[in-house]
């Protein structure tokens, strides 16, 4: 076959007859075609007729000429230039192929062609598919991101959980109107900052936002509290009176925090403000008027407490116009490490040096359920900050209870292969440092401790291709 210059000599080889050679190219997955000199088919593998759906006796002996008079095959038996990876359109099937061609020489002399391709029609079908899928998936986006747009107010909020967002595009919704709103959560989830965040949105952001913890103050001082009171109204009043909260915040918003731990008789003196707009100052007999937008907010079962008694109904569908359930940390694990990092990077500023977290902290982080949610989460960064000497914190800087080996995978299982369990570790910790540091390699080995050669000879070893 003209210019080849290596061939099989050694005796310990069977004979390479047309039968074996045949049944080798049967097994090739692509379509192998030969054609002699005059483009006539001498040749198609089983694939031929597997791929293009045309039995390999309606082509054997046919002039390609005649079938597919612009193939690339007749090209490169006329040019004698190989072609390879080339993509064409077979009219004769109506479908598009990618391949190469060479031709076959006997001495100098072109005496045929040999052509492997497949059927890529399928995979351009599929890719223009996509491409439409892609551009209408792009334009949905942008008109989803119009009309989903969150305030700047809201940036405070740090977080991608999907439950959140969807709170959090609701708050921005009912921010513009001055319903009243009942933000719901365990302690910790971050209500106050949600009414922040409701009222700076609000068109009453530039009056004043009055927060009353209805859990801290004293039965006997709620009332003097919420409504103020006129001179002698009682023993110990001040002289001149005092404002109460609802008229500080006239023509703002009014937060009440805890309002699950008010009396039931606080209750009913609550409703008749939200009524009516209006309330007497203790000792006073004149109505004061007030305009106010009025956000509550409870780590209670409202609803339980309606049940047993201990809160009124009447009072709860006043409030529940616009509830916001706020999820709790455990429940959005996706940004436990975000909103870590966010806190990080602000008592680094406080601190004046830079500090990042350590794999290993990372991984305890991710695995404690977090009782006290976010507000708990701050505090043990905070701790951690301050305590921690160096740049990376580490879990020795952690509060015990972080560390309790239920919340810690580490190896599972008895495995006494200590090379085994070594390789599963430092794997899981590699994964952990690029997750931690958003896959900057240099930030990820340096949380490690280990040089650049080592940390990429790990990566090759443990096959992480990231």
């Amino acid at each position: 076959m003209g210019n080849c210059t290596h061939a099989v000599t050694t005796s310990s080889f069977p004979k390479w007859d047309r039968e074996l050679l045949f049944e080798i190219l049967n097994h090739i997955h692509d379509v192998v075609l030969v054609i002699d000199s005059n483009t006539t088919i001498v040749y198609a593998n089983e694939a031929y007729a597997k791929i293009l759906g045309v039995p390999i006796s309606k082509v054997l002996g046919r002039r390609l000429d005649t079938i597919e008079p612009g193939a690339k095959t007749i090209e490169v038996l006329h040019t004698g230039k190989t072609s390879h990876d080339r993509r064409s359109y077979l009219d004769s099937l109506g479908i598009d192929v990618i391949g190469s061609t060479f031709p076959l020489y006997n001495g100098r002399k072109i005496i045929g062609c040999v052509s492997t391709f497949k059927n890529i029609t399928d995979v351009v079908e599929l890719n223009r598919e996509l491409t439409q899928t892609k551009g209408v998936t792009d334009y949905l986006k942008e008109q989803l991101e119009q009309d989903k747009y969150l305030p700047n107010s809201f940036s405070e909020y740090v977080g991608q959980n999907r439950r959140l967002k969807e709170t959090l595009l609701l708050a921005a919704k009912v921010a513009k109107t001055d319903s009243t709103v009942l933000i719901l959560g365990e302690s910790g989830v971050g209500k106050e900052v949600l009414a922040r965040a409701v009222h700076n949105c609000s068109r009453r952001k530039h009056k004043p936002m009055i927060k009353v913890n209805c859990a801290a103050i004293p039965e006997h001082l709620i009332e003097s509290e919420l409504f103020g009171y006129e001179t002698g109204a009682f023993t110990g009043a001040k002289k001149g009176g005092k404002l109460g909260k609802f008229e500080l915040a006239h023509n703002g918003t009014i937060f009440m925090d805890e309002i699950g731990d008010m009396s039931l008789t606080m209750q009913a003196k609550l409703l008749r403000v939200l009524q009516e707009k209006e309330f007497e100052r203790i000792g006073g007999t004149k109505a004061t008027k007030v305009d106010i937008r009025v956000i509550a907010a409870t780590n209670r079962d409202l609803e339980g407490m309606i049940e047993k008694g201990t809160f009124r109904s009447d009072l709860y569908y006043r409030l529940n116009i616009v509830p916001l359930k706020l999820t709790p940390l455990r429940e959005r694990r996706d940004d436990i490490i975000r909103l870590a990092k966010t806190f990080l990077n602000q008592f680094s500023k406080e601190l004046g040096r830079e500090l990042i977290l350590s794999p290993q902290v990372v991984k305890h982080l991710k695995a404690y359920d977090w009782p006290g949610n976010i507000r708990e989460l701050k505090n043990i960064i905070e701790h951690a900050s301050i305590v921690c000497s160096s740049e990376v914190i580490k879990p020795n800087h952690l509060p015990d209870h972080i560390l309790s080996k239920k919340n810690y995978s580490g190896v599972q299982g008895r495995s006494y292969d200590v090379k085994e369990s070594v390789a599963k570790v430092e794997k899981e910790l590699i994964l952990a440092a690029l997750s931690a540091y958003d896959n900057n390699r240099s930030k990820a080995l340096r949380a490690l401790g280990i040089s650049r050669k080592s940390f990429y000879d790990k990566l090759h070893r443990y096959g992480i291709e990231r």
